[in-house]
């Protein structure tokens, strides 16, 4: 097995990047078990051990999917799933009781078919249920031997804090990415001060930055997020347009560009882009060998500046859930 750059969560050392499960549970369109089982071995072969789920996916199916792939290679694997958001048909909540967190946990082992969870998330902040009492609970799984870490994603800042004081929080997820990193920004400003890695979900920005998509029809299943929208596209893509002219002078492809440019703002940001292809898997490896000058950096952050994307990063239901 291959050995990729280390960086830090917290205490536990992880790849510089991982590999985001979610869309191996037809999230984003049809998706194919052993296709998606194969991905992941290849990801572990090639040294991407940090593999990100949740037990919201799919219903518990991403779990399964991925102890069918890590059985008997286990020891290899840094397992990182969330708890929190509860789906049904026609509903969303957040559940962040102590009872519940309990429960989900347990529910979440035995979908994985481990004994254990290396970095287990809050999927989202429940509103209703004080921080302190969510991270107490976590932290009674720490003294179980149940979970190894303990992390959450899109919390506020003074969430986040409140949370550090309870227990030490390893990482904090939330969406980074050239497109969308206002939030995120102000989120690192906290945990680098704090000693907390950060993860970084939709590093191509749900596929907008790849360059793959040239018109809103081309949307792909399962994105209709307003970055998307018809009204917005031709904004966004105008900023890929950007990004695409300097990653042909860098003889790289767009993906490769924003991933390295997100793993040259410090050691603390892991990102975890998914994937259902092996050849895409093998592409964001790639953005690890690509080495970016300062003023190329700044020239890609000049290219789509801070807040400069059209639209919010979820539809306004789901912004009502992030960065509580």
């Amino acid at each position: 097995m291959a050995t990729l750059e280390q960086r830090k969560l917290g205490g536990l050392t992880v790849p510089a990047m991982g590999l985001g499960c979610m869309s191996m549970s037809s999230i984003y369109g049809p998706a194919d078990d052993d296709t998606s089982i194969a991905v992941i071995h290849h990801a572990l072969d090639r040294g991407e051990t940090l593999l990100d789920t949740a037990d919201v996916y799919g219903n518990g199916h991403n779990e399964e999917l991925i102890a069918r792939a890590i059985k008997g290679r286990r020891g290899a694997v840094m397992l990182a799933t969330k708890f929190g958001q509860k789906r049904s048909a026609n509903a969303f909540a957040v559940d962040g009781t102590p009872v519940y967190v309990q429960s989900a946990c347990e529910a979440s082992l035995k979908r994985l078919g481990v004994d254990h969870i290396d970095l287990y998330y809050q999927h989202r902040v429940d509103p209703n249920t004080p921080i302190e009492d969510t991270v107490g609970a976590m932290a009674k799984l720490v003294q179980q031997g149940k979970v190894r870490h303990i992390g959450l994603s899109e919390a506020a800042p003074d969430t986040i804090r409140r949370a550090h004081k309870v227990h030490p929080i390893a990482a904090v997820q939330t969406e980074y990415s050239l497109l969308y990193r206002v939030e995120a920004e102000a989120t690192r400003r906290v945990t680098r001060k704090l000693g907390i890695g950060f993860v970084a979900y939709s590093p191509l920005g749900r596929g907008f930055l790849t360059g793959a998509v040239k018109t809103a029809a081309e949307a792909p299943a399962g994105r209709m997020m307003p970055r998307y929208a018809e009204q917005n596209f031709a904004h966004n893509r105008a900023l890929v347009d950007k990004v695409e002219a300097i990653a042909k002078a860098k003889n790289c492809t767009t993906g490769q560009l924003v991933l390295a440019w997100l793993l040259a703002q410090g050691d603390d940001v892991v990102p975890i882009p998914g994937t259902k292809r092996i050849a895409r898997l093998d592409e964001n490896l790639g953005a690890l060998s690509i080495k970016l000058t300062p003023d190329e950096i700044g020239r890609l952050g000049a290219a789509i500046p801070p807040g400069a994307a059209a639209g919010s990063r979820y539809p306004e239901a789901a912004m009502a859930h992030v960065q509580l």
